[in-house]
């Protein structure tokens, strides 16, 4: 199977199992709702965030407007970089890094521009993003000696996120982690190049 083949399927599939959670949330559960898979650990909990992944926010309507433009832009940009990755035959391992992220970008994008008026709260482009995941690992206070949030309560992990973040964490993850490996074909062959061109000059 070739690797726009892969690609695509492996995006068709991010934004299947995305949307279809949502969908699930968005009409079975109440805003704030949570339940309970695995004890206090993993929380399936009902939000949704005017902002960019993991409830970070942009304040105001321009903001809230802004930010899906630019989504909008990155998915254009992102679109084109698989496209000349594929062509140029990059590692399959980064192509499927950027298909990752491209399909969470676009879950999210799928959110923000048509779920206002779909659900019949906003217009279009000013949609709000559910997100479900919740793992807060750890609960305790700071310490009374800690600065500012002394005797304060604290939880880790505490954003909500969805699957398109994940998608988007993940492929971003695995190139930091990779990246020597993934673009190690790139440079032996660049470095090809500039011998086979010092030779004709000779």
């Amino acid at each position: 199977m070739k690797r726009s083949v892969k690609a695509i399927l492996l995006i068709v599939i991010v934004l299947v199992i995305d949307q279809v959670s949502k969908t699930w949330i968005k009409t079975n559960m109440q805003l704030g709702e949570e339940f309970r898979v695995l004890g206090d650990f993993f929380l399936i909990h009902f939000t949704e965030n005017n902002g960019m992944a993991f409830g970070l926010e942009f304040s105001g309507e321009y903001g809230k407007l802004f930010l899906t433009v630019f989504r909008l832009v990155a998915v254009g940009v992102l679109g084109y970089g698989l496209h000349y990755a594929i062509r140029n035959r990059y590692h399959r391992g980064f192509i499927y890094c950027i298909s990752l992220i491209l399909a969470g970008a676009m879950g999210n994008i799928i959110d923000s521009v048509f779920y206002g008026v779909i659900y019949d709260y906003a217009p279009l482009l000013h949609g709000r993003v559910v997100d479900m995941f919740y793992f807060p690992i750890i609960r305790g206070y700071y310490p009374d000696w800690f600065p500012f949030w002394g005797g304060e309560s604290f939880i880790f992990f505490r954003p909500v996120f969805n699957v398109a973040d994940s998608a988007i964490s993940v492929g971003v993850i695995l190139i930091l982690i990779f990246q020597n490996k993934f673009f190690a074909s790139e440079r032996k062959h660049s470095g090809k190049e500039d011998l086979q061109s010092e030779v004709i000059e000779v």
